[in-house]
């Protein structure tokens, strides 16, 4: 899901987790939403009404009876204009407020009139002791049930206080992937996804193992784009460098750092699963035996630059997959090639009884490992082929989400 085009409105409410809202609303502008901010009067005094209306390019309404305001009812063409809306910090005050409808200033009222429209975020933020107020966990329970409503859980850590616990806000990045989550819909609820993603690493000594480049960007933005779509996403992960984002825990990560953990982790879930996506690049060989100890130059008894490892094949996930999956599950592959890119994918996709393999090639400039994007054909087993552009490997989750899962 893209924010590009969507309105969205940014309130903001009295805690010191609103100095870090302006870095949110740069970010939104960045990926294409326009920004409109509703705040109390508290708000503003953790951050100016001026640094707000700079970065989003629109007036703050923070004011239901100031001569400024564009329209006599600035809460309702607010919610109108809108896509959503997310709400960041929300304090105890403002959370206990929405719970009972009190609508008394110019962030509370646009959020009455919005809530039974548009999708709302929630993003608590307060001190701990706050956060357990009986109260403010009624008022939480009671919004939860609300349709258009996702609340995310604050944080653990430090707070503004001094002390250590939960209610910090969550970071930028987790408040924009739930604003997606928000406005994609949930085609693919009830379906359990198994995704695999990033390198393995096969172990030769305790300080050196055999991998590839696999950054696991492109197996996240898959887990991303059917968390948004409603799955519960099963991630199977080597080694990742690429950010995980999870604001509502639909995604249940297990890490897997050499192929043959993968292949038992992934031979575990599978039989649960309606649908797997296998994006990891396993290696096909690994050590035959990994030295308990460092292995030192001195040791060998051949020349230095003439060290031979004795290697042996490792298990093929697809393969086996493919050999149990039954008519209601869809086994998607991946294939990275440097030549005969097509034929060999064919052949992939025939051995390993797949429905479709992802096809790309390191040949392709801004493809492949550690890149943001990719150049991808889809090959299925019906023989039908689809060739994507070159785009971001979010979108191309979703053109792959949209073939299969829609």
């Amino acid at each position: 899901m893209s924010l590009q085009g969507k309105h969205i409105v940014v309130g903001i409410s009295g805690g010191i987790a609103a100095y870090k809202i302006p870095e949110l609303i740069r970010s939104l502008v960045k990926a294409g939403a326009e920004v409109k901010v509703a705040t109390t009067r508290n708000a503003l005094q953790f951050v100016t009404e001026l640094t707000l209306q700079t970065l989003s390019g629109s007036s703050v309404y923070s004011d239901v009876f100031a001569s400024i305001n564009a329209h006599a009812t600035e809460h309702i063409s607010l919610p109108e204009w809108a896509d959503a809306m997310i709400v960041a910090p929300t304090t105890a005050n403002v959370l206990c407020k929405m719970a009972t409808g009190i609508a008394d200033d110019a962030l509370t009222t646009t959020i009455c009139s919005c809530i039974a429209r548009k999708p709302i975020v929630v993003a608590p933020a307060m001190n701990d002791k706050m956060w357990e107020n009986p109260a403010v966990q009624n008022a939480l329970a009671t919004i939860r049930t609300w349709q258009n409503i996702s609340v995310l859980a604050p944080e653990e850590g430090p707070l503004a206080c001094g002390t250590c616990g939960k209610g910090r806000m969550p970071e930028i990045e987790t408040l924009q992937e739930a604003l997606e989550y928000a406005l994609t819909p949930k085609t693919m609820a009830g379906k359990q996804i198994l995704i695999t993603a990033g390198g393995t690493q096969e172990k030769i000594d305790p300080v050196r193992f055999i991998s590839n480049y696999s950054t696991g960007k492109m197996g996240i933005a898959l887990a991303h784009a059917c968390a948004r779509r409603g799955a519960q996403v099963t991630l199977v992960c080597g080694a990742v460098s690429a950010p995980l984002y999870n604001p509502f825990g639909t995604i249940r990560r297990i890490d897997a750092l050499s192929a043959q953990a993968m292949y038992e982790t992934c031979i575990a879930e599978w039989p649960k699963m309606d649908g797997a996506i296998l994006c990891a690049a396993v290696a096909d060989f690994t050590p035959e035996q990994e030295a308990e100890n460092k292995i030192k130059k001195e040791d060998f008894h051949i020349q230095p630059t003439a060290i031979y490892l004795s290697l042996k094949e490792t298990k093929d996930i697809a393969k086996t997959l493919g050999e149990s999956k039954r008519n209601n599950q869809k086994l998607i592959g991946f294939a990275l090639e440097t030549e005969h890119e097509k034929e060999n994918a064919l052949r992939k996709l025939k051995r390993k009884n797949l429905d479709a393999i992802i096809l790309n090639s390191l040949r392709d400039k801004g493809a492949g490992f550690g890149t943001d994007t990719n150049i991808v054909t889809i090959l299925q087993a019906d023989g039908t082929q689809t060739t994507l552009p070159l785009q971001s490997k979010a979108l191309i989750s979703e053109e792959i989400l949209t073939a299969f899962f829609s």
